[in-house]
């Protein structure tokens, strides 16, 4: 169905559900721009640990809020490897804000006001001018309440752990599998819980727990679910 306005698809959930992996899949199918909103607060994250403004502690709030307006982030895409990659200030950092040291202190930089003010103020940006599928906490409850389709994805804590285990040995980075099962724990705590746009499932959210589920199995699910909302814009 053609639009005249961009089109926004949300994908929302806890973390490491492979909602990146999953929007990414959509996002090529659709011909549509992929945008991980988890990629800016981590590395506005990053930010804070480069200036000594963080660590697992605490979070210097007043100090990195004042800082906001030195943080450059830009999504571009890379031939080579195919994807969009995040850079900071000029400095490609997608590998760096994936690490453990990040995903520590980034439930708590996402829960600052002023820095969810300038991450949503740079998604709503980027959704006004094309066709995006984002993924992230709060695209369908805040961000865009009026998202073509909402998709919210959860899994078991373990197969989440697992997944994250394999992602960042793969990548050559070593961890724990027990830290990142503690640290997943307690993100969802903190994501649930935070008095700033929790986590929560748009009551017109589509629920995709994606535990035993192939990315073929989820793109699949998908299909059918486009299918039906487009045919309903149709009639």
């Amino acid at each position: 169905m053609k639009s005249s306005t961009p089109v926004i698809i949300a994908v929302d959930g806890y973390s490491s559900c492979g909602k990146s992996t999953f929007a990414k899949r959509i996002a090529n199918k659709l011909n549509y721009v992929y945008i991980d909103t988890g990629a800016m607060y981590r590395a506005v994250a990053l930010y804070a640990l480069q200036h000594g403004l963080a660590d697992t502690r605490q979070i210097q709030n007043e100090t990195l809020v004042k800082a906001l307006d030195d943080i450059t982030i830009r999504f571009r895409f890379n031939p080579t490897t195919g994807t969009q990659e995040t850079w900071l200030n000029g400095t490609n950092v997608e590998e760096a804000i994936r690490g453990l040291e990040v995903s520590a202190i980034v439930s708590k930089i996402s829960q600052i006001s002023e820095v969810r003010r300038k991450m949503v103020g740079l998604q709503r940006s980027i959704g006004e001018k094309d066709n995006v599928v984002m993924d992230g906490r709060d695209i369908g409850t805040v961000v865009f309440p009026q998202a073509r389709l909402k998709i919210f994805m959860t899994a078991d804590v373990a197969i989440r752990a697992q997944r994250r285990y394999k992602e960042l040995k793969t990548k050559g980075i070593e961890a724990s599998f027990d830290d990142i099962c503690n640290n997943i724990r307690m993100r969802d705590h903190e994501d649930e819980t935070r008095s700033e746009s929790p986590l929560q499932k748009a009551s017109d959210a589509h629920v995709l727990d994606n535990s035993h589920m192939s990315v073929e199995q989820q793109m699949e699910w998908f299909e059918n679910t486009w299918n039906n909302i487009e045919n309903s814009n149709d009639n």
